[in-house]
């Protein structure tokens, strides 16, 4: 089943709400919703901005599991998938590293990560989810994509924020259970089968180089495996990853 939401006619950031109640001690689950973000952020320091009638929602939740927990973004892209496939053809919905969720080539999902030590032990996590519902930016660096756009035949019309919200809680509970009890590998099998990028030329853009060879899968902790063109294998845990054509 799905998790409490919290819903607010507008905040900064729904990650920043999150922040502070989880340094304040709230352990969750619980969604913080808004129809607004006046300061919204996603992956790298980038703004997020949330067009009218789209999601911008997080999840306060706590986790034992410190070393792992940078796999919960996968967690949260196969979420997105299950809502996006609800609406859309599921052959246009795939993933792409680290943690984007595409819709007929453009990005339909922005999801943002953050983290802190709970008082009550182990460690918060902030899960940040923006989906392009009925709108998408144009001023972005790669293609987006919004689910209006995309429908499949037997759809009359996005869902509401609120209804694609109840739809993502429900899922990622799933999958968070899933991961919680049975570790990585699921996670990383059902992330794979929709990645149609993994054995591909691309280049990794990273903080302070840029990468090129071939995306190889993934490792079993969910780092990116880069074949280069000397034959090595080079593991990239966090960056931006480009494919030819997006």
């Amino acid at each position: 089943m799905g998790y409490e939401v919290l819903r607010f006619d507008a905040l900064d950031s729904t990650n920043a709400e999150a922040r502070r109640r989880g340094e304040a001690g709230e352990t969750g689950p619980l969604w913080i919703a808004a129809r607004e973000q006046t300061a919204g952020r996603g992956r790298r320091g980038r703004a997020w901005r949330t067009g009218a009638g789209d999601l911008a929602a997080t999840l306060l939740i706590t986790t034992e599991k410190r070393a792992e927990a940078a796999q919960v973004s996968f967690v949260a892209a196969l979420a997105v998938g299950d809502l996006v496939r609800a609406y859309a053809p599921p052959s246009l919905v795939a993933y792409k590293w680290p943690n984007d969720v595409l819709l007929a080539g453009g990005k339909v999902s922005g999801i943002l990560i953050e983290s802190g030590r709970a008082p009550t032990g182990g460690i918060w996590l902030a899960v940040g989810i923006g989906v392009n519902l009925v709108s998408q930016p144009t001023d972005v660096e790669r293609p987006a994509a919004a689910i209006a756009a995309h429908l499949r035949s037997d759809q009359i019309a996005p869902p509401t924020a609120a209804d694609a919200l109840e739809r993502l809680s429900h899922s990622f509970a799933n999958w968070f259970d899933q991961w919680e009890a049975e570790g990585f590998a699921p996670i990383r099998d059902a992330w794979l089968a929709a990645a149609p990028g993994m054995g591909k030329p691309c280049v990794a853009r990273l903080d302070k180089e840029t990468v090129q060879g071939v995306a190889e899968g993934l490792d079993v902790d969910g780092v990116l495996l880069l074949r280069l063109p000397d034959g090595g294998l080079r593991r990239i845990a966090a960056g931006d990853v480009f494919f030819a054509g997006g």
